[in-house]
């Protein structure tokens, strides 16, 4: 091991580490401030919370980190349990489908080898369910029947991580600045966060964790386009972890560390900037005319936009279910319509349902 580069990637965690003790993912004082005073002008949603107690034969269901509805209904959750235990080694991961009453109908491939840590899931126009492991580094795409018809990205070997990431110091924590951040390669994902499609079936995914990057794909998995590189410029994020697409083919980012969504053309071409939502961790587009986008944050907070990105009302969810004072993590939303949300939480072992009036 080069001592000289472990000195140096230490030095980057303690200064990563101090930074992200002095500012956390709701930023500084003085931008909790600004927008606090942003949400005192905010119409408030006439929202009903509702826990909808979601049971699985032979398990418990856990941190619900990506929730997803098809054309009839039925709920896709994608929940961080498993007896195994966690990423590198064991699975975090189960794949569950649930049917427009709430009922359970199904586990989606079992003992497979692309679950690992899971963060979301989606359905497409055609009710194909995608599967986004960061534990893996896949993506994987399955038919109305539950068939694997599409794999994006490959899962690293518990030998390819001791190697590359503890022995060679390569790995690094998230808040790590340059030059400590991968820039990402063609046809590998590094802890990516969400998948979003467009009107001809392309791919757009935000990636994520390890890379800071927005990559577009094909409808048959060839990589179009990257952009994106560690920082709080212009096509630059700081965790990009969710992902979305209008009825135009623009491209809206959730940019979560940047306390922004940046918004692209349908070929990732930067366009505008939206803020005021605090720190964006999921997005979803509603299938309505005219359409209508929600944001949640890590504070229980839901907030709904036009696709100009003005804030039309908000709420705060999960105040009451021992996530401290100010709500649960809103880690997914899924939105078909603008008065129903559903809400995946990092921090409660259910999934939300949010009627709005």
């Amino acid at each position: 091991m080069n001592i000289g580069k472990a000195v140096i990637a230490a030095a980057f965690l303690l200064a990563a580490t101090a930074v992200s003790q002095s500012q956390g993912l709701n930023g500084t004082p003085e931008f909790q401030a600004k927008q606090a005073a942003l949400e005192r002008n905010y119409p408030r949603l006439n929202a009903t919370d509702q826990y909808m107690h979601l049971s699985i034969p032979g398990y418990t269901m856990g941190e619900t980190m990506g929730v997803a509805t098809n054309s009839k209904g039925h709920l896709f959750v994608y929940s961080r349990s498993n007896p195994q235990g966690i990423a590198r080694g064991g699975a975090a991961a189960m794949l569950w489908e649930f049917d427009q009453n709430g009922q359970f109908v199904k586990e989606w491939a079992p003992h497979n080898y692309a679950a690992s840590f899971a963060h979301a899931v989606r359905v497409d126009r055609g009710d194909n369910v995608w599967q986004v492991d960061e534990g893996s580094g896949m993506i994987v795409k399955y038919n109305p029947q539950g068939q694997q018809i599409l794999w994006l990205g490959r899962t690293p070997e518990a030998i390819d991580y001791l190697e590359e990431n503890v022995e060679s110091l390569k790995y690094s924590h998230p808040s790590v600045p340059e030059p400590g951040r991968p820039v990402g390669t063609k046809g590998e994902f590094n802890r990516e966060t969400d998948v979003a499609f467009d009107s001809r079936g392309n791919i757009f995914v935000a990636d994520g964790y390890g890379n800071s990057r927005v990559v577009k794909i094909s409808p048959d998995g060839h990589w179009l386009k990257m952009v994106g590189t560690y920082g709080a410029g212009r096509d630059q994020f700081n965790t990009p972890h969710s992902i979305a697409v209008d009825a135009q083919n623009n491209v809206y980012v959730a940019d979560r560390e940047n306390f922004r969504i940046q918004v692209y053309d349908d070929n990732l071409n930067y366009e505008r900037t939206i803020t005021g939502i605090g720190a964006p961790w999921a997005l979803c587009i509603t299938d309505t005319s005219p359409q209508n986008m929600f944001s949640g944050d890590g504070n229980g907070k839901i907030y709904k936009m036009d696709m100009s990105g003005k804030v039309l009302g908000m709420t705060v969810t999960g105040q009451d279910h021992g996530s401290e004072d100010t709500g649960d993590l809103v880690h997914s939303l899924d939105c078909r319509s603008p008065h129903v949300v559903y809400i995946g939480s990092a921090s409660m072992f259910d999934v939300q349902k949010l009627t709005i009036k």
